[in-house]
């Protein structure tokens, strides 16, 4: 018999003048129903004072569907940026959030939410992180807030916040790994065409497929060279050996891959080798030595180090978090 997974609640907090692009990215990841592709299901609910239009930057507007009062059943509270970092977020607003964090219920803001958080006293004595552009400004208004300055995204007491933008698709992807591993994140961010894996200080769970071709690569050399090496994955690659493939000199290979993937080769292939060994050690109980052989790290010492400097974890505490959240 089946068991029918419970989709996972998720409550968009709705007030005037919340961006619409960090809406929009919350409704892209949660509120689209890709159980074909084996996504987990979503109910993602917008939640607001009232039920009446919430009005947004730029003439659009959002209809709530229930009250804050949803707060209390979600599984996740998310809380978009705002257009006034400075202007005062309802008082109904600033008790639900300050209401589900108490319960133990995740809260993530996007952006310039983390000014909505700070003024409801979530922030107090806890590392948070916003856009950079922003980042004196919630360290001048909110000093008892521990700001982050170079970070993509951070976590603190189960309250997360999420540097401008493109950083909020990075959160909420990390957001659905968490709860339901790399799989479903993958799947949504490739529906999304995003990258669902960017280097940054903050340890990243993220994979990401290879890329797509595009205007830069006309001829689709550059990308049958990327699914040739993630096939030969276990084999000691080199720029020379791609090159070679592409039929390019090394020098001009690696000119144009970087300029089509935002990464140089080596870079690329790191990436490729540790999300291989992130998807062994989640689904398999392979031992650690095969699971680097098969990945081309060549010792269990070198993924180990690889680990350590990207993820700031170790591959038998990866695969202890993310086998067990599976």
């Amino acid at each position: 018999m089946t068991t029918v997974q419970p989709p996972q609640r998720i409550a968009l907090v709705a007030f005037p003048r919340i961006r619409a692009f960090d809406v929009a990215v919350i409704a892209e990841v949660w509120g689209v129903d890709r159980t074909e592709r084996g996504a987990p299901p979503f109910e993602l609910r917008r939640c607001a004072p009232d039920r009446a239009p919430v009005q947004m930057p730029g003439g659009l507007v959002l209809a709530p569907d229930r009250d804050l009062d949803w707060l209390g059943t979600a599984d996740l509270v998310v809380v978009p940026g705002v257009d006034d970092h400075l202007a005062p977020v309802p008082p109904p607003v600033l008790h639900a959030l300050r209401t589900a964090h108490a319960a133990g219920t995740p809260v993530a803001a996007l952006c310039g939410g983390a000014f909505v958080l700070a003024q409801a006293g979530l922030l107090d004595g806890r590392r948070a992180v916003t856009h950079w552009n922003l980042a004196p400004l919630l360290t001048a208004t909110h000093p008892a807030v521990q700001v982050v300055p170079d970070a993509l995204f951070v976590e603190d007491d189960g309250i997360w916040t999420a540097a401008g933008v493109a950083a909020g698709i990075d959160l909420c992807l990390h957001l659905v790994r968490t709860a339901h591993g790399a799989e479903a994140a993958a799947t949504i961010a490739r529906a999304m065409v995003t990258a669902p894996f960017r280097t940054g200080t903050q340890a990243q769970f993220i994979e990401h497929p290879a890329p797509a071709p595009d205007d830069r690569d006309p001829s689709g050399a550059l990308a049958a060279v990327r699914e040739r090496a993630l096939r030969q994955l276990c084999e000691p690659l080199t720029v020379a050996d791609m090159a070679a493939w592409a039929g390019m000199s090394p020098r001009s290979f690696a000119r144009h891959f970087t300029a089509g993937t935002g990464r140089t080769p080596i870079q690329w292939l790191l990436d490729q080798r540790i999300a291989a060994a992130q998807q062994l050690l989640e689904r398999t109980g392979l031992p650690m030595p095969e699971i680097a052989r098969r990945c081309g790290f060549g010792s269990e010492v070198t993924m180990r180090q690889h680990f350590a400097a990207r993820l700031a974890t170790s591959p038998r505490d990866y695969r202890r978090a993310f086998r067990a959240a599976g």
